[in-house]
């Protein structure tokens, strides 16, 4: 053995979610990486990409929370937003080269009246700067070749758009969307729907789902604090979960629930009248046990938490 091999350093295992504020420039995997690398974490994973371009909130999942990290990627997503009116670019944001530059006439009136019209259900057609794969292919590589392909629009839902400031040609708003929705897309269109046409100058994610960034820190922060401190950081697991209803177990369901075994929702004191998913508790020692569906008088486990077990 070489005598210069350094000793591998012990990986733990931890269960939680971290709430990272992203910096810019900096793609979601390599945060990731970074924040594994902090943690000394043995397994970890991220809730959906946030583009290099953006920052703000980005949850990062350790051990048993990864299971749960698609109920993020469903979720609501809130951004602020600066646009700039009168470019558009080849990548819809300012990362890419000119394509067109117009002159802006529009005022703060017509920017209200244009975000009326994008609020709620509106198709919205995929960037080709986007991961979205055609033929196995992602899409920015075909764009990168220089050739386009048709793309379908897709509906998405706007469920608030409100604009923070407005001084010309750049205008800063918030948007809280559905699941799919880009926003880069949203700002190129409400450029067009201006007459001018616009490109995503800088974007900040503030909210997924009921998460926000009040409770979010910084790589910087993290690699600085305390082993003790970095741990007062993570969120339980349950912090994915906390839009479902909770439901809580006696000693012998959580024994049964643990086991992979369907309950009667009759047998169960606090079971919602109507809920698709929930969470599940031991009624106990408050742990969380995992995710249920509830549907037709049945609590059907439908992932469960190894440490509950």
């Amino acid at each position: 053995m070489n005598g210069s091999t350094r000793p591998k350093i012990p990986r733990r295992l931890l269960d939680g979610v971290l709430l990272l504020d992203k910096p810019l420039g900096l793609s979601s995997n390599d945060a990731l990486i970074r924040a594994k690398k902090i943690y000394l974490a043995k397994k970890a994973g991220h809730t959906g990409t946030l583009d290099p371009l953006a920052t703000g909130l980005l949850p990062l999942c350790f051990g048993e929370a990864t299971k749960f990290s698609q109920d993020l990627l469903e979720a609501d997503k809130t951004y602020e937003a600066t646009m700039r009116l009168g470019v558009r670019t080849t990548t819809g944001d300012a990362e890419g080269e000119a394509l067109q530059t117009r002159d802006v006439t529009c005022d703060e009136a017509a920017i209200h009246a244009a975000m009326a019209h994008f609020r709620g259900e509106i198709a919205q057609v995929p960037p080709m700067y986007s991961a979205l794969k055609r033929d196995g292919k992602p899409l920015y590589e075909y764009a990168r070749a220089g050739q386009t392909v048709e793309r379908e629009a897709r509906n998405v839902t706007i469920h608030a758009l409100d604009l923070i400031a407005c001084a010309l040609p750049d205008v800063t708003f918030r948007v809280t969307c559905s699941k799919g929705t880009y926003v880069r897309t949203l700002a190129e269109d409400m450029g067009e729907r201006l007459g001018c046409g616009a490109h995503l100058v800088a974007l900040r994610r503030t909210g997924v789902g009921a998460l926000t960034l009040e409770h979010a820190v910084t790589l910087d922060t993290l690699a600085e604090a305390a082993p003790a401190e970095r741990d007062s950081w993570l969120q339980p697991v349950d912090a994915l979960l906390s839009t479902f209803p909770a439901v809580h177990l006696d000693a012998d369901a959580t024994r049964r629930f643990c086991q992979g075994q369907r309950l009667k929702l009759s047998d169960i004191l606090d079971a919602p009248a109507t809920a698709d998913r929930v969470r599940v508790y031991s009624r106990d020692d408050r742990r969380l046990l995992g995710v249920a569906r509830a549907d037709e008088g049945v609590l059907a486990p439908e992932r469960l938490v190894v440490s509950a077990a």
